[in-house]
């Protein structure tokens, strides 16, 4: 693996794993690549929302549009520029406002071997 940059229409988008809502993940580095960590892009339509436990920890970085993560104990908004952390273990719930939202993500481990 050697020094790379990537913007989001590098990403091969395709609906997150177990969702029928209009919420999409594109890496375009994961466990192919023999790096430690999964980078990618995600698109999610206007008013969705996705619930999750988290398999891994997801570093997620909003770069248009606003989300919205709520747990049992907090509840974060958060837009363009702004970081949300959601530890492995969390469960979440994660929702786009009107305008939608594009982020990228870290996560570690992998998240699709931690799927299988």
């Amino acid at each position: 693996m050697q020094v790379s940059k990537f913007a989001v229409s590098d990403a091969e988008f395709e609906r997150s794993p177990g969702q029928e809502g209009d919420i999409f993940a594109g890496n375009v580095i994961d466990q192919r690549h023999g790096g430690p960590v999964t980078i990618g892009f995600g698109r999610y339509g206007p008013f969705q929302s996705l619930e999750e436990t988290m398999l891994v920890h997801d570093t997620m970085v909003v770069l248009e549009g606003r989300l919205t993560v709520s747990t049992e104990t907090v509840n974060v908004t958060a837009g363009p520029g702004e970081v949300i952390y959601m530890p492995k273990g969390e469960t979440v719930t994660i929702r786009s406002h009107e305008e939608g939202a594009v982020t990228a993500y870290v996560t570690y481990p992998h998240w699709q071997e931690a799927r299988d």
